[in-house]
């Protein structure tokens, strides 16, 4: 078993052995949806289905990897595989219809063909419906795979033709060993695992300056926090307010800060805790010491009441002014 074969099947187990049973069992449907959030893996998990639909060496359910099939699927050029994405917004109807066309053509290639559909949920109502058509009239050798992160936004029609493989959320053990593999750091790679499922924007973000100013202006208030309310007060407008100045920066901020105080009282629970912020483990095992549970609580509660606040538009100043005294007292003010 390849590397990358085990990395899927401990990202997404289920699906794996799901997909594998299948084949095995010769259950083979017509159409599938993969269903699951970005980063888990379902594209890999498509090319890995093609290979055991058409590896030439299949071993106790195991593509080989090697074959003409398995290394023309991975260079993307197998006659009998056609995979289409969005044209800008909509997958559109004339990108449909010559797939239609291509599938219905004499085979270039014994065996199956397979079509795949990314984002299938943004097939707009007249390539939805020539689509339904094609799979209401299944044909033995052609397979769709429709891929989406928002199956609800599928024809119930579509949906009601095709069997649902719905991917789980990535582990985030699987998600930080991927990271640390990449280079990141075992501090940083545990805070990109809380702060996105997708392993890419998690690399980008690793490499991000503004990203990685940002977490650490969030650990540095919360070590003012905790000293003095005045200087917190003072750091929010010299610091915090200028380098969150957008909404999107503002959300992403809070968020960093509800993870600090997720950490403490993960930690005052049990010291031995996986936290957001590894690198911080002692300084706020420090600061719990002089906290009751309550009082973790009711910060915690603070900032969440801040990220509500700022989604109906409160002011900013006056926002960041109040989540200082709330944190400081450890109550919310109404």
């Amino acid at each position: 078993m390849t590397q990358k074969i085990e990395q899927l099947t401990k990202l997404q187990p289920v699906v794996m052995k799901q997909l594998q049973t299948i084949v095995e069992k010769n259950r083979l449907a017509h159409a599938y949806i993969f269903e699951g959030e970005k980063g888990t893996g379902k594209r890999d998990v498509v090319s890995f289905f093609m290979k055991l639909l058409l590896c030439g060496n299949l071993s106790k359910n195991v593509p080989c990897e090697t074959c003409r099939n398995c290394r023309r699927i991975d260079s993307g050029n197998h006659p009998n595989i056609k995979q289409i994405e969005p044209d800008g917004q909509f997958i559109k109807i004339d990108q449909v219809r010559d797939l239609i066309a291509e599938m219905k053509m004499t085979g270039v290639e014994e065996g199956k063909k397979i079509y795949v559909l990314h984002h299938a949920d943004k097939l707009n109502v007249a390539s939805a419906n020539m689509l339904l058509k094609f799979l209401e009239e299944p044909d033995g050798q052609v397979v769709a795979i429709l891929l989406t992160e928002q199956i609800q936004a599928i024809i119930p029609t579509i949906r009601s033709r095709c069997q649902h493989i719905k991917f789980a959320k990535a582990p985030r053990e699987a998600m930080i060993e991927s990271l640390e593999n990449l280079g990141v750091t075992a501090s940083m790679a545990a805070t990109l695992s809380m702060v996105t499922n997708d392993i890419d924007i998690a690399f980008e973000l690793s490499k991000d300056e503004q990203f990685l100013l940002a977490r650490k202006t969030v650990l540095k208030l919360v070590e003012i926090v905790h000293q003095n309310v005045h200087e917190a007060l003072l750091f929010v407008h010299d610091e915090w307010l200028p380098l969150f100045k957008e909404k999107e920066a503002m959300e992403q901020a809070l968020d960093l800060l509800l993870f600090a105080y997720r950490d403490m009282v993960a930690i005052k629970a049990n010291r031995n805790s996986t936290c957001t912020y590894p690198d911080m483990h002692q300084r706020f095992n420090d600061i719990t010491l002089t906290l009751t549970y309550d009082k973790l609580s009711r910060q915690m509660q603070s900032v969440l009441q801040a990220r509500a606040n700022l989604n109906r538009n409160m002011n900013r100043t006056l926002l960041v002014e109040q989540l200082m005294l709330n944190l400081q007292e450890g109550y919310t003010f109404v």
